[in-house]
């Protein structure tokens, strides 16, 4: 009697699958991302988001003038919960003539998690010793950090550039020895990051008054004071085309941009802090240009649209080569 069709195929099958090299199902999973940059072309500017890497953040905990509950509302509504996983970035431009660094990253300052922006730089193309100058948004830990390493300027050839109330106010001996001792580590770690551009004569505080001041041709300062007393955000423009700079002008977009008139525990003066978010959050929305924002998810840069007493963040439209 002849063997069935179907028994001869299944034994085939058999054979098939015993010849098969193993699954390698096992192999141990490698939990590494891509290196984590990001360019875009602004006019003639050519601009690099850089990742420094993301921290957890409690931030229910963190954010005031507002309440828990509302909090973790709003970041259900974003498919989030606390703690969230936070973005820390930083942003490189290149003018044609001068390659500028706005924030450099915590380096070692704010848990290992962090300090990925000098290997990202390296990985978008560039070397730190091609950093003409660096602009500080403000000192703390989380945008000073990646100065510094071992003692040394990470930046060799760049001179270091922030609003003087800042420099005034972290790097003063007094201001650290009375400040409580939680907030100790600020005051130390913006010594330690900016210690060796002061030695070298390479820090140059701007003073941006009320009205801003031009740092070089397309850049500019303007002063965002209240979550620190020096905090600046920085106005690139080429050809027409504005990226705005905002530091930490935000901290949560899916609290934030919702309810604008949220704080945070890390402003140092919360009463002046909230009004400068306000405002510039409704400039962006009505003028229409990009924000480039440290806490914003990689790469952070977007645009926003008024949406009834708050913002919907529109992320910049993603290019495979600029």
């Amino acid at each position: 009697m002849p063997t069935p069709r179907r028994a001869i195929l299944g034994c085939l099958l058999a054979a098939l699958v015993a010849l098969a090299p193993p699954a390698l199902a096992e192999a141990p999973q490698l939990k590494t991302q891509a290196p984590g940059w990001y360019r875009m072309m602004l006019g003639k500017f050519e601009i690099t988001a850089l990742s420094d890497g993301t921290v957890a953040l409690p931030v229910d905990k963190l954010l005031t003038n507002t309440t828990p509950d509302r909090v973790n509302g709003l970041l259900a509504r974003a498919y989030l919960k606390s703690p969230v996983e936070t973005s820390v970035n930083g942003y490189l431009i290149n003018t044609g003539s001068k390659l500028v660094l706005i924030d450099a990253g915590a380096a070692g300052l704010f848990g290992p998690t962090l300090g990925k922006l000098g290997a990202n730089l390296k990985a978008a193309g560039y070397q730190p010793e091609q950093v003409d100058e660096v602009y500080i948004t403000h000192m703390h830990p989380d945008h000073v950090g990646g100065l510094a390493a071992d003692g040394k300027a990470v930046f060799p050839n760049a001179v270091v550039r922030a609003d003087m109330r800042e420099g005034d106010f972290w790097l003063s001996q007094a201001n650290l020895d009375k400040a409580p001792a939680d907030a100790k580590g600020f005051f130390q770690g913006a010594m330690a990051s900016l210690n060796p551009y002061v030695a070298a004569g390479r820090l140059k505080p701007f003073d941006a008054g009320t009205a801003g001041v031009e740092l070089m041709p397309g850049i500019r300062a303007m002063p965002a004071r209240g979550h620190t007393p020096g905090h600046s955000i920085y106005i690139v423009e080429s050809e027409g085309n504005r990226l705005v700079v905002w530091g930490d002008l935000m901290h949560v977009a899916a609290v934030q941009f919702a309810m604008p008139a949220v704080t945070i525990q890390f402003d140092t003066d919360s009463k002046a802090a909230a009004p400068q978010r306000q405002k510039n959050y409704a400039d962006a929305a009505k003028k229409g240009y990009y924000v480039a924002v440290a806490h914003v998810a990689f790469p952070g840069i977007g645009k926003l649209r008024a949406d009834g007493r708050g913002y919907q963040w529109v992320p910049a439209n993603y290019q495979s080569a600029p």
